[in-house]
C-alpha cells in the first residue's frame, strides 16, 4: 500500500468528519497568513518609524525645533495601538493566543480525526484525479 492509499486518507471519515478536518485545516492557514501580515504591518511601521526618526534630526538641523521635539514626543514613541502598544507586541500577542490555540486545536482535530496526518481532503482529490487519469488512459 503507497503512502497516498492508507485508509487515512479520508476513506474512514464521514463527508461532515472531512469537511470539519478540511475547515480547521484552513483555519489554521488563514491565521498563518494573517500572521504574515501582521510581520509586514510590524516590518512597515518599524520602516515608517525610522524615517520620522531621521525627519525628526532633519527637522532640528533646519532650525525647526519645535516641530521636531513633536516628533520626538509625540510620534516616535507612541505606540500602533495605544500609548503603550507597538507592533511587535501586537504579532507577539497574536502568535501567543489566537495562532497558538488554533494551532493545537488543528493538531487535535487531525489526530482525533486522521489519525494525525495533513490534507486529507487534497490526498483523497489526488487519488480521485490520479485514478480517473488511470481509467481514462486505458479506457
Amino acid at each position: 500500500m503507497s503512502f497516498n492509499e492508507r485508509p487515512t486518507d479520508g476513506d474512514e471519515l464521514t463527508e461532515v468528519e472531512l469537511e470539519a478536518l478540511h475547515e480547521v485545516e484552513l483555519g489554521l492557514e488563514w491565521l498563518q497568513r494573517a500572521q504574515g501580515y501582521l510581520i509586514e504591518f510590524h516590518h512597515a511601521t518599524g520602516h515608517g518609524m525610522d524615517h520620522l526618526a531621521l525627519a525628526e534630526s532633519r527637522l532640528r538641523e533646519a532650525g525647526h525645533d519645535e516641530l521636531a521635539d513633536d516628533v520626538r514626543d509625540n510620534l516616535l514613541p507612541h505606540g500602533v495601538v495605544d500609548d503603550d502598544r507597538w507592533s511587535y507586541d501586537v504579532l507577539e500577542d497574536f502568535q501567543a493566543t489566537m495562532l497558538a490555540e488554533a494551532t493545537v486545536l488543528e493538531r487535535r482535530v487531525r489526530r482525533e480525526l486522521a489519525d494525525g496526518r495533513r490534507h486529507v481532503t487534497e490526498r483523497r482529490q489526488e487519488r480521485r484525479w490520479k485514478t480517473r487519469a488511470d481509467v481514462d488512459a486505458d479506457g
